[in-house]
């Protein structure tokens, strides 16, 4: 049996101190580029794992990048965490993730875990957190950002976009294609705030345009496809003139689809569904669907590229609020106009 590589081994091939060797690993101003280079080469030639937990005591953090994010049922938080990965390639950080289901406790005792192994930075989904995890964002010596959402005030950096205006850009823009009745469909109201606050934005802009009327589907469930087709039915068993409905996202809107499908509901010369998020699949229906567009992996590269600045700052603690643009699209493969 092999015995274990020590650092003692690594500075002895090497040909420099313990210290040395140490510093190198962790790549210490102090220590020429080349001597990080050689000490690290060798490492890997015989298979030194290191201790980060020992280092993280000796450098007060540890070369771990957390992330919370609600969920990792669709595409949206993936593409966040690939521009991440993009932006922190060749630095020594890694990313590590946990999702919290959209429960602030769950989110409360992630944070407060990540936290206490001394990361390099923290990134997490949102503004507005419960008062518990508030003050760990605020007392952390690491850096925060907050992404996907501009609405409130961050606990130190944001990244994201408003999603008020998100939604009251997609109210104007169904008017602007002359509908009158509008409705709205929506799941995890109870728990999803940036969903609640698409929706205000959307219901404001309807009633500043006269719109006061607007029938509402909400469920406390899961959003999904078989969600958002259930609910469009509903809906429209109430509300049967209805010529727009805005859903709190992409998969509820394409559920909506499949039941216009099945009702032989012209879609959009009859009814315009609208989304949010801008996914692929939205571009391949049968029936084009209005959206929203968010650059999600350019926020993830956005919210790693200002850990990685505030460090090279040496502590700066300049705050930072990045507004990444959307974009409100019907459909990229055609236009169309009421009728």
């Amino acid at each position: 049996m092999h015995s274990k590589v020590t650092l003692a081994d690594v500075a002895a091939a090497a040909g420099v101190s313990k210290m040395t060797a140490s510093r190198a690993m962790r790549g210490a101003k102090d220590v020429s580029p080349k001597t990080v280079e050689r000490v690290r080469e060798i490492a890997a030639e015989l298979g030194y794992m290191g201790n980060h937990v020992a280092a993280s005591l000796a450098n007060n953090r540890t070369d771990l990048i957390g992330v919370v994010v609600p969920s990792l049922s669709n595409i949206v938080f993936s593409e966040v965490m690939s521009g991440i990965e993009d932006a922190i390639a060749g630095t020594g950080l890694q990313p590590f993730f946990g999702v919290t289901g959209y429960d602030p406790e769950r989110e409360y005792l992630l944070v407060r875990q990540m936290l206490s192994w001394r990361p390099a930075g923290l990134i997490v989904t949102g503004l507005d957190q419960d008062s518990q995890t508030r003050e760990l964002l605020q007392a952390s010596t690491a850096p925060v950002v907050q992404i996907m959402d501009t609405d409130g005030t961050a606990a130190d950096m944001c990244v994201g976009f408003s999603q008020r205006e998100a939604g009251a850009g997609m109210a104007d823009l169904l008017i602007a294609q002359g509908r009158k009745q509008f409705g709205y469909v929506g799941c995890a109201l109870d728990r999803d705030t940036r969903a609640i606050k698409r929706r205000d934005g959307y219901l404001e802009s309807l009633t500043k345009s006269g719109f006061i009327q607007v029938p509402q589907q909400t469920s406390t469930e899961r959003s999904s496809v078989a969600a958002g087709k259930a609910m469009t039915a509903e809906l429209l068993a109430a509300h049967p003139t209805l010529d727009a409905i805005y859903y709190s996202n992409d998969d509820l809107a394409i559920g909506g689809v499949f039941h216009c499908m099945e009702q032989s509901i012209p879609v959009p010369e009859q009814l315009i569904l609208a989304g949010f998020n801008g996914l692929d699949l939205v571009a391949s229906l049968p029936a084009p669907v209005a959206t929203t567009r968010t650059s999600r992996r350019d926020i993830g590269t956005a919210a790693a590229k200002a850990i990685l600045s505030r460090h090279a700052a040496e502590g700066s603690n300049d705050p930072l609020l990045k507004t990444v643009p959307i974009q409100h699209v019907i459909d990229a493969r055609r236009t169309f106009t009421a009728k």
